[in-house]
C-alpha cells in the first residue's frame, strides 16, 4: 500500500550510501537500463567521495524507510559571469508512485538547496518522447529547444 500522505525529500551525504544505492535502482528500473544503473555499481569509497564533494547533488524522496524517487544533479561554476547553474541529470519516480506529486517534491528540495547555494538557475533535458517529463517540466519553467550530442571518447584516450 502507497501511502501518499508521507513523502520526505532529503538531500544524501556521505552517511547515506546505501540510499544512493537503492536511488540507482529506482533509475535502472525506471529509465529500462537496469545494467547501465546495476551493472557495475561503484565501490562504497566511491560513493561516499562522490557524496561529499560539493558539486554532486543527490536527492532522495522517501515514502517511510523506501527509496520511491529521486534525482542526480551537477552544480556548474559558470565563466562568463560569477554564477552557478544546476544541471539535473537524472530523475525517476518509481512508477506505482507517480501522478502524486513526488517530482515535483523532488525539484522543491533541489530548489530549496539552490536558494541556500545562490544558483542562478537549475536545468534539464527531457527526451521528446517523454511526455510526462515534458508536461512536469513545462508547469515549472521555461522550455528551450537545444540538440544533444554524445562525443565518444576514445578508449586508448581515457584514463584513470
Amino acid at each position: 500500500m502507497v501511502n501518499t500522505l508521507s513523502y520526505s525529500y532529503r538531500q544524501l551525504t556521505s552517511a547515506d550510501i546505501s540510499l544512493l544505492k537503492d536511488l540507482l535502482r529506482v533509475f535502472g528500473e525506471a529509465f529500462g537500463e537496469v545494467e547501465t544503473y546495476q551493472g557495475s555499481v561503484p565501490s562504497d569509497d566511491y560513493l561516499m567521495r562522490l557524496l561529499s564533494k560539493q558539486h554532486f547533488i543527490a536527492v532522495a524522496a522517501m515514502n517511510g524507510e523506501a527509496v520511491v524517487g529521486g534525482l542526480a544533479a551537477y552544480e556548474l561554476d559558470k565563466f562568463e559571469q560569477d554564477r552557478r547553474e544546476i544541471y539535473i541529470y537524472d530523475l525517476a519516480v518509481v512508477e506505482s508512485h507517480r501522478r502524486r506529486g513526488v517530482a515535483t517534491g523532488i525539484i522543491g528540495e533541489l530548489t530549496r538547496i539552490a536558494t541556500t547555494r545562490n544558483v542562478y538557475v537549475m536545468f534539464v533535458q527531457a527526451d521528446l518522447e517523454d511526455a510526462p517529463a515534458i508536461a512536469l517540466y513545462e508547469s515549472l519553467g521555461t522550455k528551450e529547444a537545444a540538440v544533444h550530442f554524445d562525443i565518444t571518447v576514445p578508449a586508448g584516450v581515457r584514463s584513470r
